[in-house]
């Protein structure tokens, strides 16, 4: 049975903490790093190239302050949902809201490039209608989630800073055990640039 799949990815929040450490003019999205593969790009790339390419539809969530973003995401078969919150609920239910009629979404952070291709694919395949998807490693829950077809009236009623965490109790949580530090490695400060898991 073939499944329509879109991925969502968020890239509308502001990135303070990034911003104290690097200097305000510095976004997080655009610094550059050193991918899981060895290939030096910025983060949002390293973000984009980690993902399927057989998922239906791209979505990237952003604010017109990032025109660079963008344009990269644009380069990756991304269509573009722009919008004035940088609220995590207010993403999230813009970017479903750009292709509702799908079997599931894959919500994935921009600020997390060093989760690699394997452990989105198994999210992905645990995807079901009714099912929350969400990776683990040591126990601890990780990114991206997947959720299923009948999420997506809650997704598009999310809002605000608030992401979809709470919806994890409304439905079936399938945990995708990974072996993959990555899938908890976001990037909120320069440091976290370089990868280097324990």
């Amino acid at each position: 049975m073939s499944r329509s799949i879109g991925v969502i990815v968020l890239a509308a929040g502001e990135g303070r903490r990034f911003r104290e450490v690097a200097g305000a003019d510095k976004d997080k999205l655009l610094a550059d790093c050193t991918g899981r593969d060895g290939a030096v790009r910025s983060v949002i790339e390293q973000a984009l190239v980690n993902l399927p390419a057989e998922l239906d539809r791209r979505v990237l969530v952003t604010t017109e302050a990032r025109p660079q973003a963008m344009r990269m995401a644009q380069a990756y078969g991304c269509d573009i949902v722009s919008i004035e919150s940088t609220g995590m609920g207010d993403s999230i239910a813009a970017g479903v809201a750009a292709c509702p009629d799908l079997d599931g979404w894959l919500i994935v952070l921009g600020d997390m490039p060093f989760i690699l291709p394997s452990s989105i694919e198994r999210v992905v395949a645990a995807i079901a209608d009714d099912g929350v998807s969400v990776p683990v490693f040591n126990g601890e829950y990780g990114h991206p989630v997947g959720f299923g077809r009948v999420f997506g009236p809650k997704l598009q009623a999310l809002s605000g800073d608030r992401g979809a965490r709470p919806l994890f109790v409304q439905g079936r949580v399938v945990e995708v055990a990974v072996d993959d530090p990555g899938v908890l490695w976001d990037i909120d400060v320069p440091q976290a640039l370089l990868f280097t898991p324990s």
